[in-house]
């Protein structure tokens, strides 16, 4: 059963959105609300179907968020930002180390998957398209920076759910 969208977009995403207090919030918010939409239905699948490893309601897979750690978030210029998102980080799950096992917060922790979700987009070199109701081009986005030229997922695809879910 889905997320309710109108408590998705309300208690978790405009939420996150207003702490990380990076450009564009009105994009990014229905830029995500699609992506939550196309890649999990709004949380019918917290893991990949056909056992790949992305999880969460936005379907991110591990190497992803390491990537988004390791050569962005990590930079010591960027301190305030991953303050910022590891803030959302929860006490559980942990690692054999004793430390958050970040990549269980993608199925786990809501706020922590969409703050890295945003961080995933805010990394992409294109800009943001200009208007948040642009559907097409919030899917264009979409399958250019966070489904890629070579994944499986298409644009028909992104706007379909887009309007099955939050239509």
């Amino acid at each position: 059963m889905p997320i309710n969208k109108d408590q998705l977009r309300t208690l978790i995403v405009q939420p996150v959105l207003a702490v990380l207090d990076l450009p564009a919030p009105d994009v990014a918010e229905n830029l995500l609300m699609g992506t939550a939409a196309h890649e999990s239905h709004l949380g019918d699948y917290i893991q990949q179907v056909g056992g790949g490893p992305a999880l969460g309601i936005y379907q991110m897979e591990p190497a992803t968020l390491n990537d988004c750690y390791v050569n962005y978030l990590d930079y010591s210029t960027r301190a305030a930002l991953k303050a910022k998102v590891d803030g959302f980080l929860a006490a559980q799950p942990v690692g054999s180390d004793g430390k958050p096992d970040k990549s269980a917060h993608l199925a786990t922790n809501l706020a922590y998957a969409t703050a890295m979700c945003r961080i995933r987009y805010y990394r992409a070199p294109g800009a943001l398209p200009s208007d948040p109701n642009d559907l097409n081009g919030l899917a264009a986005y979409w399958k250019q920076y966070y489904n890629t030229p070579l994944g499986a997922g298409t644009v028909d695809q992104f706007i379909a759910d887009y309007n099955r879910f939050l239509g």
